[in-house]
Order: structure tokens, then C-alpha cells, then sequence
């Protein structure tokens, strides 16, 4: 199971007025802390990915607000509120934290404690990921426990791609957090890592991983067609940055073409979602999820570490144009089921509104 030196962000526990976060960056060559000491500092964090994955991003947008409060009351809150919704426009996580903190804000009395009363939301929206995490593992769990039977003790192959483990959220992660229940049940497990360019997030995986002894393999992206053609895959489980009402599924890009390559080769395909990353008023991804486009750089030039640092080295020529979609978005109709706190259901508005009867009403 994940140790405690993988939390992802807490409050320094001798200066109340900094924010530390694993800058994951550096990874996977050094375990770094980075110190946020300014809600400037927190925005910096999300939109140059030294935090990563829907729900920490929402949990540093919370502890930014934080101290944007300890600097200043109002005006401070609503700078750093708007610039920070606007950081990543894809994960819906990050608009849901920064709701909710504003809508505190607007109970605490003028001459009520913000800051504190900020600070214990943020905590609160960590333990709530947490738990969220957990429980999406436990029904996980029964998915693969159900592929192991017909396995005949051999192991469970999972194919992931980008990062939805323990570094992704303030918890075990989600997509990883069956992986890692089945593990401490003693259940027979490998998991196939897409090396998820241009950001090579199946490298901090693989880190994860191999931190905890789970049999791995790193593999390009465009392998997993065949992986599953000669029946090496079991199922292929996902992460999510923002899900519809009605299950179509945006994650990060080339997600779709595993849930292509998965429906042509009868591999269930299944999505990690936390309550927190479904858009309850979009019933139409592909039309309403807003795809962020990233630094051109970030696909010509491949970032590593020669012995002496990180650094990037140029792949292409200078000439050469290049567009940066880092996201994509599955249909629901290719989504085998999504895997949720509240339970495994269809990827449909009604099986979605039947686990979370409380959101019937907020289509847009």
C-alpha cells in the first residue's frame, strides 16, 4: 500500500503560511519537495504540472486559496479564485474546489477567521479524496477478483495510461487503487504502463509501482493495440479528468484510441470517476469539454536526465509546426462501466443519476 512519503501536498508543519507539494516534475529521477508560500505560487504548481492528476489539482487550488486568504481578505480570494479556474481548463476538479471555497467564504463573518476556516475545508477535501480513493478501489477490487477467476492463478494484466495513481490525488489513487487493494489481498496482478507522451506520466507509474513491489511493464503508447490482440490484456482501466452525466469520458490524449482498440478486441474498458470530476451540467463531451492545448515544446523537445540534471533535448526541426492537445475524450458508448465511489455502474445519465440522485436536476 502506499507509504506516507507519497503524500502529495500538506502544510508545513512548522511554517503555517507554506504549502509543500512532491514537485512531480523531478520525478521520476528525484522525490523533491516543493515549498508554495504564495497563491501565485499554488497557480505556478498546477499550470506547469509540478502538481498533476484532477483531484490534487483541486486540493492545491484549496490550500492556494488558503494563502491567497492569509494574504489578504476579499480582494485576494476572488484574484487568486479566477486565475486559478482558468489555469487547466479540462479537469473539472479544479472549478468544483474553487466553488466550494468561495461558497465557504461567503458564510465566515467579517470578523471570522477565513484563513482558518479555508485551511480546514482544504484538509477537509484531501480526507474526502482519500476516502474517495479507497472506495473506488474496493469496487475495483471485485472487477478483478471476477478476471481472476478465469485466470487460473496467472495474473491479472492491467493497462493503464497517464497517471491516476497516489501521486495523482491526495489518496491511493484511482485508477491504481484496485491495483493496489488486489495486491494486499494476495491477488496475482501485472499492470501494462503507457509511457503517455508527450508528458511521460506512465514514467511516474511505473515509480509508484516499483515503489511497492507491483509487477510492472513500461510500454509506448501505441503498443497496447497489440498487447490486446494476442490476448496479453485483462482490462484496461483509466483515469478521468472530467465525465459527463452521461459517461463520455475526457482524459488525457490517446485515451480514446485504448477504448477503440479495447471494444475491437473485447477488453472491458473501465474508468476510475470520483464524484469530484463528474460535470453534472454537460450531457455532450466531445461539443462541451474543453480541451486544453499545451507548450508546442513539450512534443519537439523529449525531457530527461543525462546524468547531470534535467534537461530537453530538440527531436524536431525548428521549422517543423507542431499542436499540443493534451486531452481527449471517449464516448460513453466505448466505456464499459465507470468505477465510482458509490459503485460500478453503465456509462449512461441514468445509471450516473441513479448512484448520485442528488444531481438529477443540474443538467445545463
Amino acid at each position: 500500500m502506499p507509504d506516507p512519503g507519497l503524500r502529495t501536498i500538506w502544510l508545513d508543519p512548522e511554517d503555517p503560511a507554506v504549502v509543500c507539494i512532491i514537485d512531480q516534475r523531478r520525478l521520476p529521477h528525484e522525490l523533491c519537495v516543493a515549498r508554495l508560500s504564495t497563491w501565485q505560487d499554488g497557480l505556478a504548481a498546477i499550470r506547469d504540472m509540478a502538481v498533476r492528476g484532477a483531484p490534487l489539482i483541486g486540493a492545491t487550488a484549496a490550500y492556494s486559496l488558503y494563502l491567497a486568504a492569509l494574504a489578504g481578505r476579499s480582494a485576494s480570494l476572488q484574484e487568486a479564485a479566477a486565475a486559478l479556474v482558468e489555469a487547466r481548463p479540462t479537469a473539472i476538479n479544479l472549478r468544483w474546489a474553487v466553488d466550494r471555497i468561495v461558497r465557504l467564504a461567503g458564510t465566515v463573518p467579517s470578523n471570522g477567521d477565513l484563513s482558518a476556516a479555508i485551511l480546514e475545508d482544504a484538509r477537509a477535501i484531501c480526507a474526502e479524496d482519500a476516502a474517495i480513493c479507497h472506495a473506488i478501489g474496493r469496487h475495483g477490487l471485485a472487477l478483478l477478483e471476477a478476471i481472476a477467476q478465469g485466470k487460473d492463478g496467472a495474473p491479472v494484466n492491467v493497462l493503464t495510461h497517464c497517471n491516476a495513481g497516489a501521486l495523482a490525488t491526495t489518496g491511493l489513487g484511482t485508477a491504481t487503487a484496485p491495483i493496489y487493494l488486489a495486491q494486499a489481498a494476495g491477488l496475482a496482478v501485472h499492470v501494462w504502463v503507457d509511457e503517455t507522451r508527450p508528458r511521460n506520466q506512465g514514467a511516474l507509474t511505473a515509480w509508484e509501482l516499483a515503489r511497492h513491489d507491483v509487477p510492472h511493464t513500461l510500454i509506448v503508447d501505441n503498443a497496447g493495440g497489440h498487447l490486446m490482440q494476442r490476448g496479453l490484456v485483462d482490462v484496461v482501466i483509466t483515469g478521468t479528468d472530467r465525465t459527463t452525466r452521461t459517461g463520455d469520458v475526457a482524459n488525457k490524449i490517446g485515451t480514446y484510441l485504448k477504448a477503440v482498440a479495447a471494444r475491437d478486441n473485447e477488453v472491458p474498458f473501465y474508468v476510475a470517476v470520483p464524484s469530484t470530476s463528474i460535470d453534472w451540467t454537460l450531457r455532450d463531451g466531445i461539443g462541451g469539454i474543453p480541451i486544453e492545448e499545451r507548450d508546442p515544446a513539450e512534443i519537439s523537445n523529449v525531457a530527461g536526465d543525462a546524468g547531470q540534471g534535467p534537461g530537453t533535448v530538440r527531436t524536431t526541426a525548428a521549422t517543423t509546426p507542431v499542436r499540443n492537445f493534451a486531452f481527449d475524450v471517449t464516448p460513453a458508448r466505448l466505456v464499459t462501466g465507470l468505477i465510482t465511489e458509490r459503485g460500478v455502474c453503465v456509462a449512461s445519465e441514468e445509471a450516473l443519476t441513479g448512484l448520485y440522485p442528488e444531481n438529477v436536476a443540474r443538467a445545463g
